[in-house]
């Protein structure tokens, strides 16, 4: 079993390493990590100017004075008095009514007399007389004769009235009618009186500048103080490899509980990490280390990936609190894609169920 383990550690590698050397006459059942050389580093003090150096203002007031002055408090007028106009009663005489004529009518007058009107013209015409006595004719009417018989004119009397004078008019003179009325008209116009009403004083007391406000200036020495820092010494970076404990290869268990939906460590989980981590890493100066974090399948796949990410991340950053090398660090969330059950959406699965596939763990990489 633990030959297939390095077998299958070593393909990693291979793979991993990109052709790289692989450790030099490995024995079998052992299983290796490639580790980097750290930098070597000395402490030096070094002064750090803590502040500048600056000028300070020392500010001095303004003086003042009391003054009194005499004031406008209100402007000289003048006051206009209005006395109306004075009216008299007139009275007015006027033509009530215009003269005029007035006509009467003196009808015309008429006398009597007649005149003669030939009402038929005299007229001839022909006539068929009776026959003969003598006539020796069986017919009547072969005794007949005609004559030409003339006829007088006709006329007639029509009585007819005659103008005597003809109508006239007679004009008699209306005589006009006067009237008067009352009226005011004015006795003396209205005026107005002009007043002057003088100006008002009054005394007021101010202030009144002396001198302005002033400043004068001091130099104030800049402030320095000693740190310690870190100077690099030696570089390192070359590649070594080391026989290390199989288990630490694979995933081991951190068993942190986290709250739930949270990525904030406790001081429980601090002190997991400290008795189980801060160990590994100081006996394997120089490796590497993967903090791998997943979830259920409760939850988007989004949201879940996201969280684990954080949880993986919270781990790294304590670790790098503690004085670890961010580039020996490797932070994975995985969410809900690395399942240790049947779990998955849709399945129905118990809380214990559940927890198992909550989980953070750790091991030794190679990249």
């Amino acid at each position: 079993m633990k030959n297939r383990i390095l077998l299958i550690f070593l393909a990693f590698v291979g793979v991993a390493a990109q052709a790289q050397d692989l450790p030099a006459n490995p024995e079998p059942g052992k299983c290796y990590v490639r580790c980097t050389t750290p930098d070597i580093y000395e402490n030096q003090t070094v002064q750090v100017q803590i502040t500048p150096e600056y000028r300070k203002l020392k500010t001095f007031p303004a003086t003042f004075e009391t003054v009194t002055e005499r004031v406008l408090v209100k402007e000289e007028t003048k006051k206009f008095t209005y006395v109306p106009a004075k009216y008299k009663n007139e009275t007015v005489t006027f033509i009530k009514k215009q003269k005029a004529s007035k006509l009467s009518v003196i009808p015309a007058k008429f006398g009597k007399g007649s005149e003669t009107l030939e009402i038929k013209p005299a007229y001839a015409q022909w006539e068929l007389g009776s026959p003969a006595p003598d006539c020796a004719s069986s017919n009547p009417d072969d005794c007949r004769y005609w004559c030409y018989k003339g006829y007088p004119a006709e006329f007639t009397t029509v009585a007819v009235q005659t103008l005597s004078s003809d109508a006239t008019t007679r004009s008699t003179p209306i005589d006009e009618l006067t009237s008067t009325y009352t009226k005011r008209v004015i006795a003396e116009p209205a005026k107005v009186i002009e007043e002057v009403i003088p100006a008002e004083y009054a005394t007021i007391t101010k202030t009144v500048m002396v001198k302005d406000a002033y400043s004068e200036e001091v130099v104030v020495p800049a402030t320095f103080k000693s740190v310690s820092k870190e100077v690099l010494t030696q570089k390192g970076g070359l590649t070594t490899w080391k026989e290390v404990e199989c288990s630490l290869v694979e995933y081991s268990a951190l068993p942190i509980n986290w709250n739930l939906g949270s990525a904030t460590l406790t001081s429980q989980a601090k002190s997991i990490i400290d008795t189980r981590l801060m160990p590994v890493l100081a006996n394997n100066p120089g490796a590497k280390m993967e903090i791998a974090s997943h979830t259920d399948a409760r939850g988007s796949k989004s949201s879940n990936k996201s969280l684990s990410e954080r949880r993986a991340q919270a781990v790294v950053t304590y670790l790098l609190s503690k004085g670890i090398n961010g580039s020996r660090l490797v932070a994975n969330g995985y969410g809900e894609t690395r399942l240790k059950n049947r779990c998955s959406d849709g399945v129905s699965c118990t809380e214990r169920q559940h927890a198992a596939n909550r989980r953070t763990e750790f091991r030794l990489i190679n990249n």
